[in-house]
Parts: C-alpha cells; sequence; structure tokens
C-alpha cells in the first residue's frame, strides 16, 4: 500500500515538474511586458487626444472583411503602415484603426460608385464614366480627410509649441527638473502637444530612456520645429550640455519663427486678394464710374 502511495506521489510530482517547465520555456520575456506597457500607453493615449478633441463617433461598427481585402488590393504595397503613419499624425482617433479605414475606402467605392451609375442610367456612356468617377472619389475620400485631420493637429502642435518651451524653460529655470518641467506643461495646458509630452512621460517611467522617448515623439510629427527641438535635446544629453541653456536657446528660436510666420502670411495678403479685387470689385467700380459717361454718350450719338 505504501509502495502504490509513493508511486502515486512520484508521478504528480513529475507531472507537476513537467508542467512547471512548460510554463517557464513558453513564458514571455521582459520585451514582451515592455511591448505590453506601451501598448497600454498608446490606448491611454488615445483615450486622452480624443477626450481633449471634439467627441468622435465611429459611424461604421462592423463592415464586412471583404470591403476591406477589396481595398487593400487596390492600394499600392505598405498601405496598412501608411495609414497608420497618418492615423499617428492625426492623434489615433478612437475607433480608427488601417483595417477600419480600408473597410470604409472599399464601402465608398461601392456606395458613391453606385450612384454615380444610376446619375447616368440612361445612357451606358455615361454609366461607366459615373460609376468610375465616383467609385474613385468614395475610395479616396478617407486618405483625404484623414490627411486633413492630421494636418490640422500638426498645425495645432506649431502652433502651441513656443508658449509651452518658454513653461518649460521657467520651470526648469525655477529648479526642477526636466521630466517634472515636461509633467507641469502636460498638465497646464492643452491639445495635441500636451498629450504627446504626457506620453512621453509614460514611456519614460516604464523604462524606456529619455533620448528613445523623444526621438519616438519626433517620429510621430511633421513639425519641423518640435524635430529641432528634440534633436537639440538629445545631443544636450548626449554631450553633457546644461538643458537649461538649450531650452533658453530653443524658446528663443521659436519666438523668432513665430515671428517670421506671421511676417510670412502678411506678406501673402495682397497676392491673395488680387483675385477677388479684379473678378469682383473691379467690374462693379467699372459700372457704378463709367457707367453714366457710356451713357451719356449714347445720347449724345444716338440722340435720345
Amino acid at each position: 500500500m505504501s509502495a502504490t502511495v509513493f508511486l502515486i506521489g512520484g508521478l504528480a510530482a513529475l507531472g507537476l515538474a513537467i508542467v512547471l517547465a512548460i510554463l517557464g520555456v513558453t513564458a514571455r520575456p521582459a520585451e514582451d511586458g515592455v511591448a505590453k506597457a506601451l501598448a497600454t500607453i498608446d490606448s491611454h493615449y488615445t483615450q486622452h487626444a480624443s477626450s481633449q478633441a471634439e467627441p468622435t463617433r465611429v459611424p461604421f461598427a462592423a463592415l464586412p472583411s471583404w470591403l476591406r481585402g477589396l481595398a487593400e488590393r487596390l492600394s499600392p504595397g505598405g498601405m496598412v503602415t501608411t495609414l497608420q503613419r497618418r492615423l499617428d499624425l492625426a492623434g489615433n482617433p478612437s475607433g480608427w484603426t488601417p483595417d477600419r479605414i480600408l473597410a470604409v475606402k472599399g464601402l465608398g467605392l461601392f456606395v458613391l460608385g453606385g450612384l454615380g451609375a444610376l446619375y447616368g442610367v440612361r445612357t451606358i456612356g455615361l454609366v461607366v464614366v459615373g460609376a468610375a468617377v465616383a467609385g474613385t472619389a468614395g475610395f479616396f475620400v478617407p486618405d483625404i480627410l484623414l490627411y486633413n485631420a492630421g494636418s490640422k493637429r500638426q498645425a495645432k502642435i506649431q502652433q502651441a509649441l513656443p508658449d509651452a518651451l518658454d513653461m518649460l524653460t521657467v520651470c526648469v529655470e525655477a529648479g526642477l527638473g526636466f521630466d517634472a518641467a515636461l509633467a507641469q506643461v502636460a498638465r497646464n495646458t492643452r491639445g495635441p502637444l500636451a498629450a504627446e509630452f504626457s506620453r512621453v512621460l509614460q514611456e519614460i517611467q516604464i523604462g524606456k530612456s529619455r533620448s528613445l522617448a523623444l526621438r519616438a515623439l519626433a517620429d510621430r510629427t511633421t513639425v519641423p520645429e518640435l524635430r529641432s527641438f528634440v534633436s537639440a535635446l538629445v545631443q544636450a544629453g548626449e554631450l553633457g550640455i546644461t538643458i537649461a541653456n538649450v531650452l533658453r536657446e530653443q524658446a528663443k528660436e521659436m519666438r523668432l519663427r513665430r515671428q517670421q510666420r506671421a511676417e510670412e502670411k502678411a506678406q501673402k495678403v495682397p497676392v491673395k486678394i488680387l483675385f477677388p479685387l479684379v473678378f469682383c470689385l473691379f467690374p462693379s467700380l467699372f459700372i457704378v464710374i463709367i457707367g453714366p459717361g457710356a451713357i451719356n454718350i449714347m445720347h449724345a450719338i444716338f440722340g435720345k
């Protein structure tokens, strides 16, 4: 009886050891934990960015997968990566993914193509032309809207950057560390730039180095001023230069660039109002000024 008990106990211990060995072999490494933390930051960053913007409703809850497959076949290679890049520039609106955008592109191709075919239903040529033109428009409209959203967001980042750098410089010169000063800027400002700074802090807190977090910030934007700012900070950290001096010079440069952009826009105003003046205002002035004289000349010539 005792031999049977020992045998059963030994088999149970052997089975437990095998299970523990399998779990140890298939356990995820530490990098997967970091990847999971980064995914959590992405989701939190998306919620933070979408909560500061206007509420975005996704009108297409579930679309057939064949629409996505059709759009992917009609798109050039690497379109999923391109769409993800554009989503990053647009702040990753809540509920939107590259797969969903591809499905919407396929839906637009079918819906607008059908409407275009119905418009020219009386003639075969118009049916083909209408379906082709409307279908092409429906296929590329989501790309245009996504690009427009990204451009507007980058413009907001460019507009908010000089004031954010001024606040960051003041905080650092007051004695705060760079991370604490960045947290103050992210906490006391609003907009996409505050969301980006918050994401940088979260990446640093999970163990990512400051230079890598800042380089990731530069990769998520197309603003030249922000890219140069990140480059200056990374080089200052690598060379051991005082961050306060770098921030002071960068803030001065950002204010100068903002002034130059304002002057550039002011110089463009005469060119932009030229065509409205020529085609709208001048004809009215000609009628008012030359009209009475033309009437008097007609009376003098024709005697009426």
